[in-house]
């Protein structure tokens, strides 16, 4: 079996996988870097090779060609979020043709990636399979004064508010509104005379006035708003799950825990105990599993998912906050000595003997 990864060459994704293939006996992967995919540069794909499409991400190159146009001024603005899915979409459209006319086959399937990175379409899918997922408003607000109004007739005074196609909890702001016109935003978001910059530090907003220029600044992008699910806590922590499946089945799980309302470890989330974590959830922690599978058989042509699994307080209820098409990034978690990229290359080598597609 030959294996190519379209990737960032370097990337510490794109690493981990070739070492996990050597490891388990294949080749050297071929590099298809995301440059040249988006300068126009043929693919040459070996027919039958198996082909993993790795994170776009951490390339200023590579980020300002899917975005085009309306390319970041500078590093580490948030801007053109809808340019950018644009782009990518575009990218994986040459993929996924160098594939099928070269008799490749991909292991994960482009229109399934392209709705993990809509948060909007993502949730609807996942709601109707029956999956438990937040509440979330039934549209886009435009403005931050629609937002309000929104939120005001839904009753509404937490809430999560992301960018419908963020990653790496860039452009999230958790969003409470008190009484007497109180209000907090906690957010990763730095603003700049006006402007918005990703940063590895969470930031409370309690102007008004900053937290609508954040939300109409983002707004023309596209937002998705979720009702705010009170998470369970361990260890002085709110809590949630990233949950790595692959064929299908759960496989590796990590802790995230945080004493904001942020758990993504890039912005000071740490890793907790699972054995800790079962423990308090009991039979819950099973059913949350379940539902991880349910999950992954909504996205049937994506050899692997990440899946961010959230326990209410008092662990008797859970829902997916989300679903990410390059969510299996875990280092150093290992699960049966095998760590993600191992599990996923023994996948694939079971799918390759068995002679179905993985």
């Amino acid at each position: 079996m030959h294996v190519t990864v379209v990737g960032n060459p370097g990337s510490r994704r794109v690493t981990l996988f070739a070492a996990a293939a050597v490891r388990a006996g294949l080749a050297e992967p071929e590099i298809v870097s995301w440059r040249d995919v988006l300068s126009g540069v043929p693919l040459r794909l070996r027919p039958g090779t198996a082909v993993r499409v790795e994170s776009p991400g951490e390339d200023a190159e590579v980020d300002r060609l899917l975005r085009g146009a309306a390319a970041a001024a500078e590093l580490g603005e948030i801007v053109g979020g809808r340019a950018w899915y644009t782009g990518f979409a575009t990218a994986l459209d040459r993929v996924a043709d160098a594939a099928r006319d070269q008799g490749a086959h991909l292991l994960a399937d482009p229109a399934e990636i392209l709705v993990m990175f809509d948060k909007a379409a993502c949730h609807a899918r996942l709601l109707a399979a029956g999956i438990p997922v937040p509440a979330a408003l039934p549209g886009a607000p435009a403005s931050w004064a629609q937002l309000r109004s929104w939120l005001d007739e839904a009753g509404w005074r937490r809430v999560f508010v992301k960018p419908c196609h963020g990653s790496s909890a860039s452009g999230v702001i958790a969003l409470q509104l008190g009484s007497g016109g109180r209000i907090l935003a906690t957010t990763s978001v730095e603003l700049s005379g006006g402007r918005l910059f990703n940063s590895l530090r969470v930031r409370h907003y309690r102007d008004e006035r900053d937290v609508a220029a954040i939300v109409d600044r983002l707004a023309p992008d596209g937002l998705q708003v979720q009702r705010w699910l009170p998470k369970a806590g361990l260890d002085g922590r709110v809590v949630d799950l990233r949950v790595v499946t692959v064929a299908g089945e759960p496989s590796h799980v990590v802790v995230r825990g945080s004493r904001s309302p942020m758990t993504n470890l890039h912005l000071g989330g740490v890793r907790g105990d699972l054995c800790a974590l079962r423990a308090a959830a009991g039979r819950h922690y099973a059913e949350g599993l379940a539902t991880c599978r349910a999950v992954a058989a909504c996205f049937p042509g994506s050899l692997h998912t990440g899946v961010d699994l959230m326990f209410a307080a008092g662990w008797r209820s859970h829902a997916v906050a989300e679903v990410n098409a390059f969510g299996d990034l875990l280092p150093g978690l290992h699960v049966d000595g095998r760590d993600t990229y191992d599990a996923e290359v023994a996948a694939l080598l079971a799918c390759a003997r068995a002679g179905a597609p993985a």
